[in-house]
């Protein structure tokens, strides 16, 4: 496999945090390689020292700018092409690299991708998507920000990715997609999402119809669709709730010396949900419908949730996201049913 280009510069985190990451990610992965993009003298510093087997499978891209967290995206196009983000995308244009990946500026991530790597025929815009995790192991979700505003054609794009990535990237037979809404009544909803459900009952994908926001963990649910906006604000309280139902147990169980017995009492059973549901686990999300492979990392990723965004690139790369999307997507277009049920 090509290397993954890592763009070390952006995000909320100094440059060191991310190439911990990928340091991390190497000793994960024996057979990654990776591109390490940014400024050079920095980065040399950080890998000097590594061992000899790490250092081999490293190469060093200079990039001579970096896009900040608040630039816009146009200027981000117009201003920064030699930005550590404009780098790494042209890496995976070129042929150079397999997939990249940034904690950088999203807005401005999405719209260069969309410039340089352009979207696979049939599919309007990207969509972001991710695993959430549920009852049954996870729910994949999207779009979660590339796209405030959608269509209702361009949410049952974003149905078919999902179903194409929970199907032939992680062996579901018929994956369930839901259609995010206020009720799971017919009559519920805005215009745009009732657009969308008249399409995608009369698609060939296994369609269940709407669901609400309690859905995403239910189980009875692989794919959740919903435009970037609601996808957004929907991960962000998700991550805000599970950091206040931590910090509260951490408090009952200091709380009294009844509520410190409990707690060493319950230790090992909490780390192993802890571990579980760590949001640092499941950092990563692939932009799904270009012609090449980028990861969009949290913004505030850490080095452990840094290096699952590079493992997630790695693994989309090895099994061929993008051409399984495209050619799963023409099919659909020749008349092919993806995701039925028969």
């Amino acid at each position: 496999m090509l290397p993954i280009a890592i763009d070390v510069m952006s995000g909320d985190h100094p440059p060191p945090e991310y190439i911990a990451g990928a340091l991390s990610a190497l000793r994960e992965d024996a057979a990654l390689r990776v591109i390490l993009v940014g400024d050079p003298s920095l980065i040399g510093a950080r890998v000097s020292s590594i061992p000899k087997e790490l250092r081999e499978r490293i190469e060093v891209v200079p990039a001579s700018e970096v896009v900040a967290m608040s630039e816009s995206p146009r200027e981000a196009i117009r201003r920064k092409k030699d930005s550590s983000m404009r780098v790494a995308v042209d890496l995976v244009k070129s042929g150079r690299a397999a997939a990249c990946v940034s904690a950088g500026n999203t807005g401005a991530l999405n719209a260069i991708a969309h410039f340089v790597l352009k979207t696979l025929p049939g599919v309007e815009r990207a969509a972001i998507i991710s695993a959430i995790p549920a009852a049954h192991g996870h729910t994949h979700m999207l779009d979660l920000g590339a796209n405030t505003k959608a269509t209702p054609e361009q949410l049952g794009q974003f149905a078919a990715m999902g179903c194409i990535i929970s199907r032939d990237v992680y062996g579901l037979a018929a994956p369930r997609i839901g259609l995010l809404n206020i009720g799971e009544e017919d009559i519920k909803g805005h215009e745009v999402v009732q657009a969308a459900h008249v399409l995608l009952a009369t698609s060939h994908l296994n369609y269940v119809g709407f669901v609400e926001g309690d859905d995403i963990f239910s189980g009875d649910v692989d794919v959740v669709v919903t435009d970037g906006f609601t996808g957004n604000v929907a991960l962000k309280t998700m991550e805000g709730a599970a950091a206040l139902i931590a910090d509260r147990m951490r408090r009952e169980f200091h709380a009294s010396w009844l509520g410190r017995l409990a707690g060493l009492a319950a230790r090992p059973v909490l780390r192993r949900v802890a571990a579980s549901l760590d949001p640092r686990r499941y950092n990563g999300a692939c932009m799904v419908g270009l012609t090449g492979i980028v990861v969009k990392s949290h913004g505030r990723a850490d080095g452990m949730a840094f290096a699952r965004a590079i493992i997630t690139a790695a693994l989309a790369a090895r099994r061929g996201l993008t051409a399984q999307i495209a050619q799963a997507l023409a099919a659909q277009g020749a008349g092919t049913p993806q995701g039925s049920t028969t």
